[in-house]
């Protein structure tokens, strides 16, 4: 089991807690007086594990969906804790992936001015990245996590139990997010991972070690840009690529998957530009794509894909900010890119090269 560790932010420090044992004893997410966010899903396979809490008068269940992380979701969960008389020194926790997390987070920050809130996350990649880093996203209307706040939890419970339960697909976008940290870290670290691929996928106790590596190499670069200014942009690697492939296939590609998705388009993109060699974009691909596997004849619409770019939040007036790979050591930047017509020509070609 890997060891506990405390992120600092700027509302002072919060805990990573593993546990193996946390769906026979719920007790300690029961102390205080809590008001309970929980993923209806994740209430229903665990029904009897977490029946104090589904059965608890402050528990409220939620469709964890992507239409679901808006604006009228969160009008709808504040109403319900206003009726279930919510005050500032009770706290919210908050069981399910990061959908929940979004949602719980954005709400603790804002009712009530603030109340604390604790974090049970339920899915690969909500335990292996999301759940440390404070931010909340919401989307309004076609913009994705366009509303949000940096409002980090009190404690967090990561519990490998609940993987066990997770679709493949799940696992593939989990590993998605933990290929981008380790990439991140050296293309040592990314090898490191590649070459265990095959075992993550099939073994729990690998996984599970990858997904402590991937916090502390997260909590390095948190705890310098918690408000993700600087250096810290450089985490949305394959993000901007991979949110665009996200609504041009009306998020018919999970989150992870698309993001291992938008790595690959990203190396492609790096060479096309000469930041990169071939040898080290084929090195990182090779994996890539194995990750993306069950998704690589879907069908990707090149003209929705350069329209969501464009809404990307770490663009200028007249310029796209992407994070790449870049010189013969692959340190990630922010490279900022003008989109004319070569660009366009050469996100077709790497959008074809997913298939």
């Amino acid at each position: 089991m890997p060891k506990n560790f405390v992120v600092q932010s700027h509302k002072g420090p919060y805990e990573v807690n593993f546990t193996d044992d946390l769906l026979s004893d719920v007790r300690p997410l029961s102390d205080g007086e809590p008001h309970f966010i929980v993923d209806e899903k994740v209430a229903n396979l665990y029904s009897k594990e977490l029946s104090s809490i589904i059965n608890h008068s402050n528990t409220i269940l939620v469709q964890a969906t992507e239409d679901n992380k808006s604006l009228d979701q969160v009008s709808n969960i504040v109403n319900q804790l206003v009726s279930n008389k919510i005050r500032r020194t009770h706290h919210i926790v908050a069981i399910g992936g990061g959908i929940i997390q979004d949602l719980s987070c954005f709400i603790a920050n804002t009712i009530l001015r603030g109340v604390r809130w604790e974090f049970v996350p339920t899915t690969l990649l909500a335990q292996a990245d999301s759940c440390i880093g404070s931010k909340s996203s919401i989307n309004v209307g076609d913009a994705k996590n366009i509303l949000g706040t940096f409002y980090p939890p009190s404690r967090i419970w990561i519990d490998p139990t609940f993987l066990r339960t997770l679709h493949k697909d799940e696992i593939h976008s989990g590993i998605g997010e933990i290929l981008k940290v380790h990439a991140i870290e050296s293309p040592e670290e990314f090898d490191r991972v590649g070459d265990s691929f095959e075992l993550m996928v099939n073994d729990f106790a690998v996984l599970e070690n990858f997904v402590y590596s991937a916090l502390l190499i997260k909590k390095r670069f948190i705890e310098v840009d918690e408000f993700d200014v600087g250096i810290r942009n450089i985490f949305n690697l394959g993000h901007s690529f991979g949110h665009a492939v996200e609504a041009a296939t009306t998020f018919g590609v999970p989150h992870g998957i698309a993001v291992s998705m938008g790595m690959h388009v990203a190396c492609s993109i790096s060479v096309a530009q000469g930041f990169l060699t071939q040898e080290h974009a084929t090195r990182m691909q090779c994996v890539l794509a194995k990750n993306f596997s069950a998704y690589a004849s879907t069908v990707i619409p090149v003209e929705q894909v350069l329209s969501a770019l464009l809404k990307d939040k770490k663009n200028s007036s007249t310029e796209l900010g992407l994070i790449l790979p870049i010189g013969k050591n692959v340190e990630i930047q922010k490279i900022m890119i003008k989109p004319d017509r070569q660009f366009r020509d050469q996100c077709t070609e790497a959008l074809a090269a997913l298939n």
